[in-house]
């Protein structure tokens, strides 16, 4: 949250393509001073996490977590606690001068609303809620380098797709959209779920077992076509559009 603050009482004087470029180049900025910062990084090599130190809940000491349940409802409960403190924060004075300061900066900087405070407030929100979960994926994977915390492609690619898909300035958009393209990533790295290689293997064709390592290669392509068909179709995304889509696909007809 601190190093947002800093990053945002920066970045957040431009505007537009402007204020995305800058973001892009302090994220470019940390990450080359992480992989040279040796003493504290280990630069290239990364932090590797091999023993967490025990701990005490009841009467039952958690010396390490060797299965992947805990990490699974530590996840869910920080997932729960983000979307209710938004929701609360969202029906608060706050949250109204965020939905002002969204739709047109301009007119609440008129009206006496502090926009910087406000937007580096909101940045800093989201901070905290990243670094959380950046806390949570370090213990769960054992190890963090420059590439994976600063991964453009992987992560901050990712979240702005999930905000499109699921209905940008909505709620539970970004839970539905996070739902969809990991389900979408699961399809394409699993090969349908096993179904190419299956038949590969049962029908003796190499068809089959290039097809389903071409599938697994070709995950980026399918969020591509994903994204472009939302877009086009749902620009308002799935929450946003549930309206449109209840209408089109379910034939569902509001009362009137």
């Amino acid at each position: 949250m601190v190093i947002s603050l800093i990053i945002g009482s920066i970045t957040f004087r431009l505007r537009g393509p402007y204020f995305v470029l800058a973001s892009i180049a302090v994220a470019e900025i940390v990450r080359c001073t992480a992989l040279n910062l040796t003493n504290l990084t280990k630069g290239a090599e990364g932090i590797l996490v091999v023993d967490i130190p025990a701990f005490k809940i009841g009467e039952t000491i958690i010396t390490d977590f060797s299965s992947k349940v805990p990490y699974y409802y530590i996840a869910l409960g920080l997932a729960i606690l983000s979307v209710a403190s938004i929701q609360a924060i969202i029906n608060s004075k706050p949250g109204y001068y965020f939905v002002s300061i969204r739709e047109d900066q301009d007119a609440a900087a008129s009206l006496g609303i502090n926009t910087t405070l406000y937007k580096n407030v909101s940045l800093a929100i989201s901070a905290f809620w990243t670094g959380m979960a950046g806390a949570l994926y370090m213990n769960y994977m054992g190890f963090i380098d420059p590439h994976v915390v600063f991964s453009l492609h992987d992560y901050s690619v990712m979240a702005i797709l999930v905000a499109i898909v699921g209905g940008v300035g909505t709620i539970y958009g970004p839970t539905i959209g996070a739902f969809i393209m990991v389900a979408f990533q699961e399809i394409f790295r699993t090969g349908f779920f096993g179904l190419f290689e299956y038949l590969g293997k049962a029908t003796g064709s190499s068809a089959f077992t290039s097809l389903s390592d071409a599938i697994h290669k070709a995950h980026v392509l399918g969020f591509g076509i994903l994204v472009i068909v939302v877009i086009l179709y749902l620009p308002n995304g799935v929450v946003g559009d549930w309206e449109k889509i209840k209408r089109n696909v379910f034939r569902i007809n509001p009362a009137r």
